[in-house]
């Protein structure tokens, strides 16, 4: 069966690195697990770090999180949906909200279970995702600060995610502006300003993030080793804790092009071939694993030699070329990932977790 591994080792020198990196910078942290996908062994080896907070969107990963660690706190990172009211209180002790109703809807549910949730209030920044818009936030945070068992413990913003809307030193002092003009207008103090994902940590390196944003949320730099900001590798992290391993089910040398009239295919393309490789043939290796597990476009193999060429639901096909190698029936063929590929074979339950 094709497997993930996570390279334990690998893992901790990135949190290791990003940890000093935070903490010379007076910002706290919290490791994003969603690419997790809830699997217990996975969640393990990041409450291992020595973490003290995990972010996630799933409120089942969540209770997960909290059934393995119930001293970390936890953070549910999206606008809750109000069916799941009940569990938010529950299981994260704070969420990032951006509607007052729903507000309203987790405050008498902390009042029910004798609790204080916290939350955090997203802006709108020009990423036009989650976020209170600039000219009501004076007013919708004067409605919170009302509400019983709420504290609000933030404020926050989200970029890059959807539109690819770039942090910059503009946005950020605005969003530190907001805090400073909230804690005047009320007499109260906010103490985070989580300003921060991956794509802002190349800000810190060039002293162009504010020193009032205080908090980053952060899980792709931590797994991937990516400069988001770049889209290029970050030289000081791997770029390998994930690693994708597919086992060769076939392997014969076979034309390069199909033979006959071409139609739709699985995902509904019609393909097109260079006729002038059709007397040319190649080593090619079906693998155990297809779309319903990963999108081809989202895996590359270790080996440059090697090409997806091809793939349905539960195969690819994989140019050898002349198999210089000398990969046979049985042989593992190794895959970097990026994170969308991880995403998808962490929330497939036909691929194996495991951990080296």
């Amino acid at each position: 069966m094709a497997h993930i591994i996570l390279n334990r080792k690998k893992l901790r020198d990135n949190y290791r690195y990003l940890d000093r990196l935070f903490s010379s910078h007076n910002i706290e942290w919290g490791v994003v697990s969603k690419v997790m996908c809830g699997s217990r062994t996975y969640l393990k080896e990041i409450i291992d770090l020595g973490l003290q907070q995990i972010c996630d969107s799933r409120i089942t990963n969540l209770k997960i999180i909290k059934s393995l660690a119930p001293g970390i706190e936890t953070v549910f990172i999206k606008p809750p949906a109000r069916r799941y009211i009940s569990s938010v209180v529950r299981y994260a002790d704070a969420s990032f909200n951006t509607e007052f109703g729903t507000i309203k809807m987790l405050s008498d549910e902390a009042v029910k279970q004798n609790k204080i949730h916290k939350v955090i209030i997203m802006i709108e920044l020009g990423e036009l995702r989650e976020g209170v818009m600039r000219e009501e936030f004076i007013d919708f945070y004067a409605k919170v600060f009302r509400l019983p068992n709420i504290e609000v413990s933030g404020l926050g913003t989200n970029l890059t995610c959807m539109y690819g809307v770039l942090p910059n030193q503009d946005k950020l002092l605005q969003l530190c502006l907001y805090e400073q003009l909230i804690e005047a207008r009320f007499n109260k103090v906010i103490p985070y300003i989580t300003g921060g994902t991956s794509v802002t940590i190349p800000l810190i390196g060039k002293g162009l993030l504010p020193r009032d944003v205080n908090h980053f949320r952060v899980g792709e730099t931590l797994f991937l080793g990516t400069d988001v900001y770049n889209n290029t590798p970050n030289p000081h992290l791997h770029q390998d804790v994930f690693r994708l391993y597919a086992e060769i089910i076939e392997l014969r040398e076979k034309p390069m092009v199909p033979d006959g009239d071409l139609g739709h295919n699985l995902t509904g393309d019609v393909l097109k071939f260079d006729n002038s490789s059709s007397n040319v043939s190649s080593h090619r290796a079906i693998i155990d694993i297809g779309l319903l597990d990963v999108e081809d476009s989202h895996i590359r193999p270790t080996d440059p030699e090697l090409k997806i060429v091809g793939s349905s639901s539960d195969m690819m096909v994989v140019d050898l070329g002349n198999n210089a190698e000398k990969y046979k029936v049985g042989s593992l063929i190794a895959f970097d990932l990026d994170y969308m590929g991880i995403l998808r074979l962490m929330n497939c339950d036909y691929v194996d977790k495991l951990v080296e």
